[in-house]
């Protein structure tokens, strides 16, 4: 079984293989960057998930957190920052000293670097409290102006219910993941409403919600697995992918099985 073969076709979703690097290859280079994007395709991902928020004046950005604090030398709310401000900001000293001046990209930096390197995507729509239809409206616009038609489309996720919506509306042809720890307890409303084509799970999922949500037609993937064990447990539940943090160790591991 190969981490990177083929692409998984899942209930309208498309997986390129079964090992998704999480925010790039985050084990090995800085969240979010265009250094751990390029990381995870040097180790073998077919597909990475990032995270995408709002600057202040409302470009998009890759970012996690609400905060700068953590992932760079700046401080204060993401939301409060100009794309400007961003640019001036080291995003990878944190993560180490060879990675110092990598910059914040924006998404559309980052769309040409994945497409660059012929990898698919699944963005997360990542919203700061308030922006969550405003930043819902500006992944899906960009995502669907920047990719091309002859390429498996990227996937658009979300935690925010309200953020999918806009993006069934903005983008209905590119396919919807809800996020959640759990699965929900009406997430088949949810899939209904929201036109979804997949459910990302945490690490807590269990064989019956797999089975369950498989069982409805739609894909499930699992977020953020790190065991080679679990990983290849999880696989062979059902589960389409895992989200890894170094998908370098997951793909040598099942491409020895």
């Amino acid at each position: 079984m190969s981490g990177t073969a083929g692409t998984v076709h899942a209930a309208g979703v498309l997986y390129a293989g079964r090992v998704i690097g999480h925010r790039g290859a985050c084990a090995r280079a800085p969240e979010n960057t265009l250094a751990s994007i390029r990381r995870a395709a040097l180790d073998g991902a077919a597909m990475v998930e990032v995270d995408v928020k709002l600057t202040a004046e409302g470009r998009p950005v890759l970012f996690h957190d609400d905060r700068l604090d953590r992932t760079t030398d700046g401080h204060g709310p993401v939301a409060s920052a100009t794309l400007d401000m961003l640019g001036a900001l080291d995003a990878g000293a944190w993560f180490g000293p060879e990675f110092a001046g990598e910059p914040i990209p924006t998404l559309e930096e980052a769309v040409e670097t994945i497409l660059g390197l012929g990898l698919g995507v699944n963005l997360e729509i990542k919203p700061c409290r308030g922006r969550e239809a405003e930043t819902a409206r500006v992944v899906a616009q960009v995502a669907a102006d920047m990719w091309p038609t002859d390429r498996a489309p990227p996937v658009l996720s979300s935690f925010s219910r309200e953020s999918l919506a806009v993006a069934r509306d903005m983008a209905p042809a590119l396919p919807r993941a809800l996020i959640a720890d759990t699965l929900p307890g009406d997430w088949k409303e949810a899939a209904l409403i929201l036109g979804l084509k997949a459910v990302h799970l945490g690490p807590k999922v269990t064989a019956a919600d797999v089975a369950a949500v498989t069982a409805g037609g739609h894909a499930v993937a699992v977020w953020t697995i790190n065991n080679v064990t679990r990983a290849a447990s999880l696989l062979a539940q059902g589960v389409q992918a895992v989200f890894t943090d170094d998908p370098r160790v997951l793909i040598h591991a099942m491409d020895q099985r």
